[in-house]
């Protein structure tokens, strides 16, 4: 049998003082982490959630090797991810829209560089299957705002009903890069050997949008993670994972459309397989 586990991270708000005085509230993001794991733990995976003031840079990462130490071919590992999503220059030259995307978890942002790093030292065969309801979450392994949710951001109202972009603002993130850049910088320079690297496991990826897009947040889940659970249907559910990220796609709203992306080792009977399958 096959060993699954599976790590849940949601940020309501982040550490201000790492974030230029910016907390990034948010209201449905813990509660996304937390629906998503009841479907692994219902599915019998050994879970781990991670959510706002737990979940640093340093938590996260060493979860995600902790795992990959763990696993071997054959067995799954689920990274769910809810909370806002950010974008830094490409200083490396891997991505084609001379930008980064990054989850902005509550210590500081962690680059895609670093996530495609942790999925190489998984063992060949392993099946990571990951969920991103983020903003620029097309390709992390952009959509405009309308005009009453731009309102509302610039002035900080927050109405029942409402959703707003879990994006890290234009404005934060420049001055945050300028104060930072030495750091991501430097993230992106030591992970640029593994940047050409592909993984041995296979990174199954559905993102809550494009990387052009935002995603929206809500008063319980987030539009990406509301939609997922009502096709989902307490596992009801029975097609494959393609299936799963169109029917998905189909209920959402063209500014937010859901990716699929698929890095490292092919593996096609993964990918016919039903969502989360052990």
């Amino acid at each position: 049998m096959p060993h699954a586990i599976s790590l849940h991270i949601g940020l309501n708000s982040v550490d201000a003082a790492a974030y230029n005085g910016w907390a990034g509230e948010l209201l449905a993001c813990e509660n996304d982490a937390t629906s998503m794991e009841a479907i692994a733990s219902r599915l019998g995976y050994k879970t781990q959630t991670l959510l706002t003031r737990l979940a640093t840079s340093k938590a996260v990462i060493e979860a995600i090797q902790t795992v990959a130490r763990e696993l071997k071919g054959g067995d799954i590992f689920v990274l769910t991810y809810s909370g806002h999503g950010g974008q830094v220059p490409d200083r490396n030259g891997d991505e084609i829209d001379g930008q980064d995307e990054t989850w902005v978890l509550y210590d500081r942002q962690l680059v895609d560089d670093e996530l495609h790093e942790l999925y190489t030292e998984f063992a060949s065969g392993v099946r990571i299957f990951v969920l991103s309801d983020s903003c620029h979450s097309g390709s992390v392994t952009r959509g405009l705002y309308n005009a009453l949710s731009q309102v509302e951001e610039d002035q900080g109202v927050r109405r029942k009903g409402s959703r707003l972009p879990k994006a890290l603002p234009r404005d934060v993130a420049i001055k945050l890069y300028e104060r930072d850049r030495k750091l991501y910088d430097g993230i992106q320079d030591r992970t640029k050997r593994s940047a050409g690297k592909s993984p041995a496991s296979t990174v199954l990826l559905i993102s809550g949008c494009q990387d052009n897009q935002l995603s929206s947040d809500g008063d319980v889940n987030g539009l990406f993670t509301e939609k997922l659970l009502r096709v989902w249907n307490d596992g009801q559910y029975a097609l494959d994972y393609r299936s799963f990220q169109r029917a998905i796609k189909r209920t959402m709203p063209p500014s937010q459309q859901p990716n699929y992306f698929v890095v490292g080792t092919p593996n096609k009977t993964y990918e016919k397989q039903k969502p989360f399958e052990v």
